[in-house]
């Protein structure tokens, strides 16, 4: 919990407290079914927890919010957003059924009752939010595209309605494809482990 205390100083016994138990319900899940690689769960802190959590230096979801967490798997970033704004909605969704029962079951021990798991394709949703995030889970355009006609109009929060997503590397050949406004928040400018010097999150709306 060191990283997570550096970072973010200022959260709730509570919130601290369901933290510390994703840290160890997660390795408990994982023996039995692989949500998360063998190599990554030893760091678990840094590379899912803390990179999970890296969204709420960007935006701090305003009460009322809602969010898909689309292709969530085990429920990353989904469950640690969850505890961090609890009075914001979130919907986590994943096709495939082992993967969403681990989030359902860790969501349901941490007693998260702004979050529901769903075992489902996201294609398939007919309900709308104000935010779609995922951690790469396909390439930008594809998941954007599947996904944009769920995003409501509006917004009020500090960033507009659309897509927060999680994405390594190298990916601008990747944006001039897309027919959208759209920024890039690199996550080195908030954490200084070297795990982020690559890790940001795209922040893509108005689509045309």
């Amino acid at each position: 919990m060191q990283q997570i205390r550096k970072y973010f100083p200022s959260l709730t016994e509570q919130q601290y407290a369901r933290l510390a138990r994703i840290l160890e319900l997660y390795p408990e899940w994982n023996s039995q079914i692989n949500v998360i690689s063998r190599k990554d769960i030893e760091h678990l802190e840094e590379k899912h927890i803390l990179h999970s959590m890296g969204l709420a230096k960007l935006i701090s979801f305003k009460p009322g919010t809602s969010v898909l967490d689309a292709g969530t798997g085990g429920g990353l970033p989904g469950i640690p957003l969850a505890v961090l704004f609890p009075e914001t909605e979130f919907v986590l969704v994943d096709s495939i059924g082992k993967k969403i029962k681990v989030a359902g079951a860790i969501a349901s021990d941490l007693g998260l009752d702004n979050l529901t798991a769903l075992n489902c394709r996201y294609e398939s949703l007919q309900q709308s939010f104000d935010f779609i995030t995922g951690r790469a889970v396909t390439e930008i355009a594809a998941f954007s595209g599947a996904l944009k006609k769920l995003i409501k109009k509006g917004g009020s929060n500090n960033l507009e309605n659309g897509f927060l997503y999680y994405k390594g590397g190298d990916f601008e050949e990747e944006l001039k494809t897309l027919r959208a406004k759209w920024k890039v928040y690199p996550l080195s400018e908030y954490f200084t482990e070297e795990f982020f010097e690559t890790k940001k999150v795209l922040h893509l709306y108005r689509f045309t």
